[in-house]
């Protein structure tokens, strides 16, 4: 079997250039007769915990998670570095929706140590969002082991940068396991961020789908000095994944990224729906079907669903529904239009290849401006915010439908270099 290097990032602090010292990790590539959809994907976690041990051992650890961070076997991160007899795991760090992914988008979660089964359990999207200095005393190394979707207004990145920051200026390691995304490595989409428009939804100027890996996505975060403090980096690569893959081309488990991706045709379809969040529009939260539902009690579902299919936008297809909006436990609080009926559409994916969903998603947005003037309202701080720059609401109303594809390109170019798969 031949060696397949993967360069991994350690950045140090200093002039700002491309990396002083870089890491090699050596991994074993699989036989080339075995078709890569075919052969076992290791994540980052399998590799540190079967290979890779020394890189944590007789270290105290900070463990940045949540439900999502499970082996090959699907069994918690935690738990596997709990057994291990040289490594003191001293706190949990969790993002948005909790350790356990249980708490709707926006819902505040604090532990105060009712968690007493594990070490500390901290909440990062509660009092604070980024690690305070006595949450990190002690620590030799902060993990981040949390599957991405792919989106840029997904807050697990934001907290990534967070963390990366609190940890250079504590003086900590950080080691990134890395994960597939889940929507590919290939498909770029949407404008990049302005960073005039910076949120914790949007806090690199990158596009709205930027088909990286988190462990690529913090080598482009430290190359491109997008955050202040420069800590020293690792990432733990996964092994026999390829760019062009979808989550469901390999066998690792699903496990619900957040409440309202329950599954990867979701997930496809969020980063053009999510924009309806700026809307007046339900976006299917407080169904069953988030972002694959949208509508309102004052559409006309039959003639929104003949505009839409008559534009043949590739890879998808539009279907009339009725629903009603109601309260979820752990999904949705007070949904747009709770417990009234909406008329609207079903997005439904013919072809995931084909299918843009940013493009989808400002065509959706143009169609209802046209069809309703009167009704459908966009905040427009919402949606720059959500877009990453002015001027999408000004282009719609105008019925101006043309959105520049230079973004995508520019940032291929840019990212390439970051890339540590094929």
């Amino acid at each position: 079997m031949k060696k397949l290097s993967l360069l991994l990032i350690i950045i140090m602090i200093g002039c700002g250039q491309y990396p002083r010292s870089i890491h090699k990790i050596e991994l074993e590539e699989e036989k080339k007769e075995t078709p890569i959809n075919l052969a076992k994907v290791q994540v980052g976690l399998d590799i540190l915990l079967e290979e890779r041990k020394e890189l944590i051992a007789n270290k105290t650890i900070g463990l940045v998670t949540n439900q999502t961070g499970v082996d090959h076997n699907g069994i918690p991160n935690y738990e596997r570095i709990m057994a291990l007899d040289n490594v003191d795991l001293k706190v949990i760090f969790s993002p948005e929706h909790g350790l356990f992914g249980k708490a709707a988008a926006g819902e505040k979660v604090n532990y105060n140590g009712e968690i007493k089964t594990l070490p500390e359990v901290v909440s990062l999207y509660g009092k604070n969002r980024k690690p305070t200095s006595g949450q990190l005393a002690g620590l030799d190394i902060i993990i981040y082991d949390i599957q991405d979707i792919g989106a840029r207004f997904y807050t697990y990145i934001s907290t990534l940068g967070l963390v990366m920051g609190a940890a250079a200026e504590a003086g900590i390691q950080v080691i990134i396991l890395d994960r597939p995304n889940p929507i590919t490595g290939n498909h770029v989409e949407g404008p990049i961020l302005d960073l005039k428009h910076k949120s914790f939804v949007g806090y690199y100027p990158i596009p709205i789908r930027y088909s990286l890996t988190v462990g690529e996505l913090a080598q482009m975060i430290i190359g491109e000095k997008w955050i202040e403090s420069i800590p020293e980096l690792t990432v733990v690569p996964i092994r026999n994944w390829q760019r062009s893959q979808w989550m469901d081309e390999t066998d690792l488990p699903w496990v619900k990224p957040s409440p309202n991706i329950p599954d990867l045709v979701t997930a496809i379809i969020y980063p053009g729906m999510c924009l309806l969040e700026a809307t007046n529009v339900n976006e299917g939260r407080g169904t069953q079907k988030p972002f694959k539902l949208f509508g309102a009690p004052w559409i006309n579902k039959q003639r929104l669903a003949i505009s839409l299919n008559n534009l043949a936008l590739p890879g998808v297809v539009f279907k009339p529904v009725s629903y009603i909006p109601i309260d979820i436990p752990g999904m949705a609080n007070n949904p747009k239009f709770k417990n009234q009926v909406c008329y609207g559409l079903e997005v439904i994916v013919t072809d995931r290849n084909q299918f843009n969903s940013v493009d989808t998603g400002t065509m959706i947005l143009s169609t209802l401006f046209n069809q309703y003037p009167n009704q459908f309202e966009i905040k427009t701080s919402g949606i720059n915010r959500l877009w990453g720059r002015q001027g999408l609401s000004s282009k719609l109303k105008s019925g101006n439908n043309t959105f520049s594809k230079m973004d995508v390109e520019t940032f291929k170019n840019e990212s390439k270099k970051y890339h540590l798969y094929d």
